[in-house]
């Protein structure tokens, strides 16, 4: 038995909307980053006609500047590629106080961009990855060869060549689903060879930056494309339907996790119980997560809290999910319990490599005693496994506060 939830809509899902209804929006996204920049490439706000806000580029050091830029490019269907940089001694200057640096493309979105809107927003219902290819910057850096060799751009009068960088400015390519590109960036070549890169980076689940010559030549002159991945969400699994699953499944969820609570007890496993994960499963865990594997719907992404703390769950269950490069697998217990555990674990051939894998007692040294602030403490430690933190306290630490990635 499965029950499954809705999320709630983002930045996508109101542009998708909004675009249905006639209206046109100002789209902006980070395509580049550098230093202690405290929003990713990808991190996106959009401003509608009436001046709505959704979203977030920076937590809040140049929203309002940018609300103008967005207010303008909405008027005027000029895109802009903005950079924004350390902010000077005037207390009134726009920039980030951070250190960091990014660069912001600001677009309009209008109802005509509705067929790729749409197949992307059928691929994130169908739970398949989709990517939006964006032509965010354009320069004379072809050759003359190139100019006089070039195609000509479609939709454009005949004999204005595609290296035209006013031309190329918000050219989209849309890939959604395996269906067939929609849109193109103005040259067959370099819709091509842009596929093919974005492709690369979906697998990957991330968003970023792809240049070449105006024919797709790859060299750092030319267009600037900029790949938006609406890749499927990484999953959360937690096995054991107890009061700190539901504590940890809403922090998972929080965090952008598609959250699965798994238990093999009817009685205890409801969606009422848990209403912040995705589906709930009434299963014997070591036997879901084998379903899960086989089928291909885990990944190196995807994170594992085992919370049973009952070796009839615990060890068949971590035994599978310690055999497969899983990005976290915590499991709840005492340290008696977590000693027992190895014990078990390795009488069942798992290797020295594959127990160091277990997060074990789960989560980190926060102190914290409720359901609550034990999953604060289990979130800490995934995140932290996932970009490397230390889990030290920042005041104890040198260097840039955001880690780079």
């Amino acid at each position: 038995m499965t029950e499954r939830r809705q999320r709630v809509p983002d930045v996508f899902d109101e542009a998708h909307r909004r675009c249905h209804a006639g209206e046109p929006v100002a789209l902006a996204t980070v395509v580049a980053t550098w230093h202690s920049a405290p929003q990713p490439p990808g991190a996106t706000m959009l401003v509608a006609a009436d001046g709505t806000v959704t979203g977030s580029v920076s937590g809040g050091c140049v929203e309002a500047d940018l609300y103008e830029r967005a207010r303008r490019v909405l008027a005027t269907g000029a895109p802009e590629l903005i950079r924004y940089g350390i902010s000077d001694d005037d207390a009134y200057a726009v920039g980030l106080t951070c250190g960091g640096v990014l660069d912001v493309f600001v677009e309009r979105v209008d109802p005509g961009a509705l067929p790729g809107l749409d197949a992307v927003a059928a691929a994130r219902r169908a739970a398949q990855p989709a990517a939006v290819v964006t032509c965010v910057a354009a320069d004379a850096g072809g050759s003359p060869s190139d100019a006089d060799n070039a195609p000509v751009d479609a939709g454009n009068s005949p004999g204005t060549p595609s290296t035209d960088p006013a031309r190329r400015l918000g050219r989209r390519l849309v890939l959604a689903g395996g269906q067939r590109p929609i849109g193109s960036l103005g040259d067959d070549r370099l819709d091509d060879a842009a596929s093919a890169d974005a492709l690369g980076l979906l697998a990957a689940g991330h968003s970023g930056m792809l240049r070449y010559g105006y024919s797709g030549q790859r060299r750092g002159s030319g267009v600037s494309l900029f790949v938006t991945a609406y890749a499927t969400p990484p999953r959360m699994i937690v096995f054991g339907a107890i009061d700190f699953a539901a504590a940890v499944a809403q922090i998972g969820a929080f965090l952008g996790y598609r959250v699965t609570v798994c238990d093999a007890r009817p009685v205890f496993t409801t969606a009422r119980r848990f209403p912040e994960a995705d589906e709930v499963v009434v299963q014997w865990p070591h036997r879901y997560l084998r379903t899960e594997v086989d089928a291909g719907r885990v990944d190196e992404r995807t994170v594992v809290c085992v919370l049973t703390h009952d070796p009839r769950f615990d060890v068949p269950l971590l035994e599978l999910a310690l055999r497969h490069p899983l990005a976290y697998v915590g499991a709840m217990g005492s340290r008696r319990t977590h000693d027992d555990r190895l014990k078990l674990l390795g009488e069942a051939g798992l290797t020295e490599a594959q127990l160091a894998r277990l997060a074990s007692p789960i989560g980190l040294d926060l102190g914290g005693r409720t359901p609550e602030e034990t999953a604060v403490s289990v979130a800490a430690q995934i995140v932290a496994a996932r970009w490397g933190g230390t889990g030290r306290p920042l005041a104890a630490l040198d260097g840039p506060i955001h880690r780079p990635g």
